[in-house]
């Protein structure tokens, strides 16, 4: 049998509803007007804003739901791994609702982010055993969960047999964002150095829980290409990058200067500051263990259709395996 595995970040896939205020205060002649707002709720029971650094995190729009619900089935993958979605609630409706109910198998353990994005799993091949990481520690940082999110590890499953077809972990490593007043470059540094940490205890944690023959993929967004220095330890495994030349759904978009199309087809992530080229970086990546890259047949990037994104400034990527 032939079966697609992928991955794709669904860019801030948060609930539609969240608590709202619109308070306008006026200013005139020097004369400062205080206001209140004040909440009142009929039935007794608790409410929780969605925030972030003090804001209210906004739901994606219709339309970009739209967006990304179309591109996933457009791709139309057997095993889906997906990024910042926000619980499982989310993920169920998203399957349900958006994508008609094309996944019957959802997946996700809420995991560490204090923006409340975390991985999860949309499968038609029904699922095993669950596993999450999020409570992991590095030995160079005990006191501390290691991943930004979590590593999920999910099993596969034979829907006929329900032997265990393949493992596939999901992770989301640490972002390149850089709080508003710090120094550039001491965060650098302390981005790669937690990420190379990250990707160190992915490493272990895959090597604890798989022989060297198993079939097992590790898949999510990475934040960084796959030559990265942060992500050593994943070609130190032997896994093999099964994105290495991937065919595109569509040619990728042009850019208004020639010279800064990109030269190669192995990207999801297209980042761009002020006047300066845009880079083109594999960030979603599929890692194949070493029994099975021998299996794999295709790989494909779904291209998008604007510079910014089509309801996400990631692409979905993906591979096809025969088992």
């Amino acid at each position: 049998m032939e079966i697609t595995v992928g991955t794709f970040n669904l860019n801030n896939l948060f609930s539609r509803y969240n608590f709202r205020a619109e308070v306008e205060i006026v200013s005139e002649g020097g004369i400062e007007v205080d206001a209140e707002v004040r909440f009142t709720f009929v039935e007794p029971v608790g409410y929780v804003f969605r925030s972030y650094m003090g804001k209210l995190v906004k739901p994606k729009t219709p339309a970009e739901r739209k967006l990304i619900a179309d591109r996933v089935r457009a791709i139309n993958v057997d095993v889906l791994a997906v990024q910042e979605v926000e619980d499982i609630g989310v993920l169920r409706q998203f399957a349900l609702e958006d994508l008609s109910g094309m996944y019957p198998y959802q997946v996700l353990v809420e995991g560490n982010d204090q923006r409340l994005i975390d991985v999860g799993l949309l499968s038609r091949y029904p699922i095993g055993g669950v596993t999450s990481w999020r409570f992991a520690v590095h030995p160079d940082e005990p006191r501390d969960y290691i991943f930004s999110r979590d590593l999920l590890e999910v099993e596969i499953l034979d829907p006929k047999r329900r032997n265990r077809l393949f493992t596939l972990f999901n992770t989301h490593l640490k972002s390149n964002y850089v709080r508003w007043g710090e120094d550039e470059a001491s965060a650098r540094g302390r981005i790669l150095e937690r990420r190379r940490r990250q990707a160190e205890m992915t490493t272990t944690i895959v090597a604890a829980r798989t022989r060297p023959n198993s079939n097992y993929i590790i898949t999510g967004d990475m934040n960084d290409d796959v030559n990265s220095e942060s992500l050593a330890a994943f070609r130190q495994a032997g896994w093999s990058n099964g994105l290495t030349a991937p065919k595109e759904t569509r040619p990728a978009k042009r850019e208004s200067v020639a010279a800064d199309n990109p030269t190669h087809t192995a990207w999801t992530h297209r980042y761009k500051v002020n006047r300066q080229p845009p880079r083109f970086d594999l960030y979603d990546q599929v890692w194949l263990s070493p029994s099975l890259a021998h299996k794999q047949v295709d790989a494909w990037i779904d291209r998008r259709k604007r510079h910014s994104g089509d309801g996400s400034d990631h692409d979905p990527a993906w591979v096809t395996v025969r088992l």
